[in-house]
């Protein structure tokens, strides 16, 4: 049976350091209602629990409170009041625990300044609880929030004496083993927003949520158990894909480099799997990277009247199409080595034949565009044919 969650975000801060900022952040850097996609940061937070299956959500409103719970209750979240609040952030932990429903599991806390934690990892740290005093996400080897906590350790924290508030509490909670670990794809478990500079930066993170960091794409391979063969092959197709995408005076300033090279790193990360290009776009997808999970969905095969125009779900196709292995060889040495394995089955030739038909329809296209063959496109930057060995 699912545990019972629960989840306390405190909200009561003065926003000290959010004011001053030229020009001026709106609501006077309040952090609670600042916006970004069009939502509040507490709305933000909330929908990350709601979306991850989390039913009872609790605000903690304290400084400006009429407005955090006018704002709570818009959002259809629980709110209460930390008349304490200027005692400090654990003093509002303290409160939303104290409203926490008797018959609850476990509960997560995550501050209203760390906004962009996805949904992916509180549904992840819900599928590891089994029981234990504290679990935290962890990501490449560091850990962030939101922690959960086991039942049992709510009122341990509540009269927790100790020094370095919740964190100190979840130390000391945890024993000598310290807190269980839970490895996460996501790299704002470890980003909180103090700042105006940190505002700014969270703005550009909102907006290319879609697309995983680098870091985030290793993270990925680790998660999913991407073997170096399989590494080694996304980096070739993105090495292609980049190689191809500069080439293309037309489209490459509307092409978006970095969603282009994670998408093409990852397009395997279901290798093995059935339709492993339809899994991939439902992992990465599950995962809240959904720009990247639409290329990687279509990175088998694209007809040519699926692709009116050339982007980046396009380029990773056919840059694939180009790499056996981490071996740079060319379509129709790529499709040759499938259609010599499949000899004797006429239906799974001929749909090879039509991919390879379709892929080499790509390649005109690219080349019409470049001015120049795809061979002499992968020259340019350094990439020779057939150039390593495939191990």
């Amino acid at each position: 049976m699912s545990p019972r969650l629960a989840a306390v975000i405190p909200a009561a801060g003065l926003s000290s350091r959010m004011r001053g900022a030229t020009p001026p952040l709106p609501r006077e850097g309040f952090k609670p209602l600042l916006r970004l996609g069009g939502e509040s940061l507490l709305g933000l937070v909330a929908q990350t629990f709601s979306e991850a299956g989390v039913r009872e959500i609790i605000a903690v409103a304290g400084h400006r409170a009429d407005e955090t719970t006018a704002e709570a209750r818009r959002l259809g979240v629980r709110a209460v009041v930390n008349a304490d609040y200027a005692q400090g952030m654990f003093s509002s932990v303290t409160v939303g625990l104290a409203a926490v429903p008797p018959s609850t599991d476990a509960v997560f806390v995550l501050p209203v300044d760390i906004p962009l934690v996805r949904p992916a990892t509180v549904r992840r740290l819900a599928e590891h609880f089994l029981g234990e005093a504290v679990l935290l996400p962890v990501f490449q080897g560091q850990p962030g929030h939101p922690p959960l906590i086991a039942a049992p350790g709510v009122s341990f924290i509540r009269n927790w004496p100790g020094p370095e508030g919740l964190r100190g509490a979840l130390a000391a909670l945890a024993g000598p083993a310290g807190p269980k670990h839970v490895p996460v794809a996501d790299q704002n478990v470890l980003f909180d927003l103090d700042t105006p500079d940190d505002y700014r930066e969270a703005v550009v993170r909102h907006r290319r949520r879609g697309a995983p960091t680098a870091q985030e794409t290793t993270a990925l391979w680790d998660l999913y158990g991407v073997p170096p063969r399989g590494r080694a092959h996304g980096r070739a197709v993105a090495a292609a894909a980049l190689a191809v995408a500069r080439a293309l005076p037309s489209a490459a300033p509307s092409l978006d480099m970095a969603l282009l090279e994670s998408a093409a790193l990852l397009h395997d990360i279901a290798k093995g799997r059935p339709n492993h290009e339809v899994e991939g776009g439902r992992l990465l997808s599950l995962e809240g990277f959904a720009d990247a999970a639409r290329i990687v969905a279509a990175h088998r095969d694209i007809p040519p009247e699926d692709a009116p125009s050339i982007s980046e779900r396009e380029l990773v196709y056919f840059a694939d199409k180009l790499v056996r292995c981490d071996r740079f060889v060319g379509v129709p040495a790529r499709f040759q080595e499938k259609l010599d394995r499949f000899a004797g089955d006429a239906e799974a030739v001929a749909a090879i034949t039509r991919r390879r038909g379709n892929a080499l329809d790509m390649q005109k296209r690219i080349e019409g565009l470049a001015g120049r063959s795809v061979e002499a496109i992968l020259a340019e930057a350094g990439i020779g044919m057939g150039e390593s060995p495939c191990r």
